[in-house]
């Protein structure tokens, strides 16, 4: 396990990584989730394995720390990995976002473009204001007091024993604080920096979940949207054979 500091008072993100060759990879959870436990069984898989690749938690999530002080917005968890990456001394890494995860990671590439080479990106959230199904709306729906005061139990109670199992591992007034800032969305909004990136974007849509929003726009840019049979939001799940295809670049 490896750490760096990333607030300047002394808090941590913490990751884990195995040796290989570069470019790198870099697996980033959704809201609630954590990295190793959505992607480690992929990254293992022959047609992945072989490269180097980093399982970053964000803050107030899994193994890294959780500060009372911390807004928790994109564009700080954007920058807190990025001072993951430069303590690893990643460069041009491949950045494999599921969710959340997906849209730090093209805030990322707004912000520090040295860090990215290619994005793959499984139902991030493109556009501000989500769909109230989501669970960052749900989340955001209460103040943070009111999170606090016993609506975090709740929500724990009713997302189901996958999701919880690493929910409860994340702080909660990190988790509503990460799902107010993804339902206001990063600045330019998300969808608008995906489309204008310069590196190669795929864009991983479960069938069960429906058709994506806008996918002949970003097509039009030159994101590869794919739709993987199927599969629901956690494709690296529901559907690993099809994630690894699209990860390797094989899709």
């Amino acid at each position: 396990m490896r750490q760096v500091e990333f607030d300047g008072c002394g808090s941590r993100v913490r990751w884990t990584e195995t040796p290989g060759a570069e470019p790198a990879r870099v697996y980033v959870h959704g809201l609630g989730a954590a990295s190793a436990v959505y992607h480690a069984h992929v990254a293992a898989r022959p047609e992945l394995a072989g490269r180097r690749s980093l399982f970053v938690d964000l803050p107030g999530h899994g193994i890294s720390d959780r500060p009372e002080n911390f807004g928790y917005t994109l564009e700080e968890h954007a920058d807190a990995l990025a001072a993951a990456l430069d303590a690893a001394r990643v460069t041009g890494a491949e950045l494999v976002g599921h969710s959340m995860g997906g849209s730090v990671a093209v805030v990322l590439a707004h912000r520090r473009p040295d860090l990215v080479c290619r994005l793959v990106l499984t139902e991030a959230n493109l556009d501000p204001f989500p769909p109230p199904t989501a669970g960052s709306s749900g989340i955001a729906s209460f103040t943070e007091e009111e999170f606090l005061d016993g609506e975090y139990a709740r929500v724990l109670d009713r997302v189901g024993p996958l999701w919880a199992a690493t929910m409860r591992l994340a702080d909660p007034r990190a988790l509503h604080r990460t799902a107010v800032g993804l339902r206001r969305g990063s600045e330019p909004i998300m969808r608008e920096i995906l489309t204008g990136l310069p590196v190669e974007r795929v864009y991983l849509q479960g069938a069960r979940s429906g058709e994506l929003d806008g996918a002949e726009a970003l097509e039009a840019s030159g994101v590869r949207v794919v739709t993987v049979p199927d599969a629901g939001h956690n494709i690296m799940f529901d559907n690993p054979d099809a994630f690894v295809k699209a990860v390797a670049g094989a899709a």
